[in-house]
């Protein structure tokens, strides 16, 4: 489970309270499965919750920044309200020529850059440090412009004799070489470690090489430093300023959308919604009737629209963007993130709420996709296995409304086909099944499922045929590589949906089918290679045979052993038998 922020809301869908989570489910769970006798205040707030919604994130940090926005956003009644109004710290470039680099919780919209937040300024502190090991940079706040540096205002400080500092006031390093060290320190700040690790891991090697070892420790302190280090967070940035952010995920029933309203480089506002579709509308139509509406809704005058998929803007004055990359792409990331969380959450609260609608609904999708006559309420499917032809196995796997029916499971071991032949093999189980079903009277399924392509297809309708049952049970043969559906008698497969949840249903029967029919495979292999020849001995039941391999540990040394020694351990009988035993076999050797 994903790190996130929920939201409370009440019948009037006024906003109750905000929370974050590392672990969004099991937080939001746990507001349920706890009395809260100590806390009276929670437990009226957990009465007084009518409909959840969850925002997802990346990391606990941003779920923390978000949690921060939305309370001084929203102010919900249940929350501590942040009144003291502190922003999180940020680390500035300075928009000026020779740029300092320091941190700051005033983001002044001035052409400058602006990295972070940051949740603490420990953090913040470790990396100035970190730059200013690495860099020289200036810390002045002198005007250093072209004349004021030619007219020799300004003198070096100590920090150009203690070597923190070129000298960019009195002319000593150019504006070139500064800015080239300015855009390596703007690579740190967006995560881009890798072009500094490398040369920095040559330089520490020297060191140790010339054994100096307090530099090299030094070098190694940056290395941690900068491989510990975390970009800025996805969920703020400076540099979005007022924007939409709308993505979509859509099965074969619904859509659904995500909103984000983000203002000042904040996520102030969320928003899910879920539109039931009536005929195949394209995802395109559906977020641009969608976009409309949720912007008139939350009186949205942002310019500047990101959608996770190309539209025609219904606005000329606003501009509609698909982002590819950056902290755009990243927020369309989220979103969409969120989207498909939230059919996630729906699809399970209604299989627990409604189990049989859940699955009838399934079985409907399937019936609609492959064209059958009748809800396929049982459904089984058949899987064969072997490794080199060596003990060969095939098993059936039976699904009734949509869940497995585990005690209906069953193994075949292949009686009339010698060697790996798959299609003899599957149709020898499929005859097989269906016989006994025809003679003990019992139902048939309304589908049956062969994993594999044509060529077993073809196989388990001549098992059909002989017991004069063909046309009568749907069948259907599903090809490994690119999940191919194959009817009977035609060579053109169907491409169910990805999305489709009929093909994730025929894709989990498959598979416990494979499942099922492996650890059948499995079993006779192992009991192959544990066959020994004190089995096939006249008189040494199991018990006889560990009492042997217990005190003479092998067959070699059991062979080798007395009469009297067998004797002793066997009894007379046994120990007889079992010496004529291992003298014919040496003779027929």
């Amino acid at each position: 489970m994903a790190p996130g922020v929920y939201q409370f809301f009440d019948k009037q869908d006024a906003i109750l309270y905000v929370g974050k989570a590392k672990k969004l489910k099991k937080r939001v769970s746990s507001y349920f499965h706890k009395e809260h006798s100590d806390y009276a205040k929670t437990r009226v707030l957990v009465k007084k919750i009518e409909r959840i919604e969850y925002i997802l994130v990346e990391s606990e940090i941003d779920a923390l920044l978000l949690e921060n926005n939305l309370i001084k956003k929203l102010q919900p009644r249940y929350n501590v309200l942040l009144k003291d109004d502190k922003t999180y710290p940020w680390i500035c470039i300075k928009k000026e020529r020779f740029p300092r680099i320091f941190s700051t919780r005033k983001v002044v919209k001035d052409g400058s850059e602006y990295f972070g937040p940051y949740v603490s300024t420990k953090s913040i502190k470790v990396l100035l440090e970190l730059i200013n090991q690495l860099y020289q940079l200036r810390s002045c706040t002198f005007n250093l412009s072209d004349e004021n540096i030619e007219k020799g205002k300004f003198k070096v400080c100590l920090d150009y004799h203690i070597k923190k500092c070129l000298g960019p006031c009195e002319g000593h390093q150019d504006e070139a070489s500064y800015s080239q060290t300015i855009s390596e320190i703007r690579s740190i700040l967006k995560g881009n470690t890798r072009s500094l690790i490398k040369p920095l891991k040559a330089q520490m090697q020297e060191y140790a090489n010339r054994l100096e070892y307090e530099k090299a420790q030094e070098i190694k302190e940056k290395l941690d430093a900068l491989e510990q280090y975390q970009s800025k967070s996805t969920v703020v940035s400076p540099t979005i300023d007022h924007v939409d952010v709308m993505s979509i995920f859509s099965d074969t029933d619904s859509a659904y959308i995500n909103y984000f309203k983000v203002v000042k480089g904040a996520i102030i506002q969320s928003y899910n919604l879920e539109i039931k579709k009536k005929l195949d509308e394209l995802d395109e139509d559906l977020l641009s009737l969608s976009l409309i509406n949720i912007r008139a809704k939350f009186h949205s005058t942002a310019k500047e629209i990101l959608l996770n998929k190309a539209i025609v803007s219904p606005w000329e004055e606003f501009k509609v963007l698909v982002p590819q990359r950056g902290d755009k792409k990243a927020l369309i990331d989220l979103s969409l993130r969120n989207s498909k969380y939230m059919r996630q959450e729906k699809l399970k609260t209604l299989n627990i709420i409604d189990p049989e609608r859940h699955s009838k609904r399934i079985l409907e999708q399937l019936q609609k996709d492959l064209r059958l006559s009748e809800l396929p309420v049982q459904i089984e499917c058949f899987d064969n296995s072997n490794i080199q032809g060596t003990n060969p196995a095939s098993a059936c796997v039976v699904f009734k409304n949509a869940k497995p029916s585990k005690k209906d499971y069953r193994h075949f071991n292949i009686k009339t086909v010698d060697g790996p032949d798959d299609f003899a093999s599957m149709e020898e189980v499929v005859y097989r099944r269906y016989k006994r079903l025809k003679e003990q009277n019992e139902p048939f399924p309304q589908l049956i499922i062969i994993d594999g392509g044509k060529g077993q297809l073809s196989s388990s309708l001549k098992a059909l045929e002989k017991l004069e049952l063909r046309g009568k049970i749907a069948i259907v043969g599903i090809a490994k590589r690119l999940e191919e559906i194959y009817f009977p008698g035609d060579s053109v497969p169907l491409y169910i949906d990805k999305r489709s949840e009929s093909l994730k249903l025929i894709q989990h029967l498959r598979n416990e089918a494979h499942r099922f029919s492996l650890a059948h495979h499995r079993n006779k292999r192992s009991k192959s290679s544990l066959h020994s020849t004190l089995d096939d001995a006249p008189g040494i039941g199991p018990k006889s045979k560990a009492d042997l391999l217990k005190k003479f540990k092998s067959i070699k040394r059991i062979k080798a052993a007395s009469i009297k020694e067998l004797t002793e351990l066997l009894g007379k009988s046994k120990a007889q038998k079992l010496n004529t035993y291992f003298k014919d076999g040496e003779n027929a050797n």
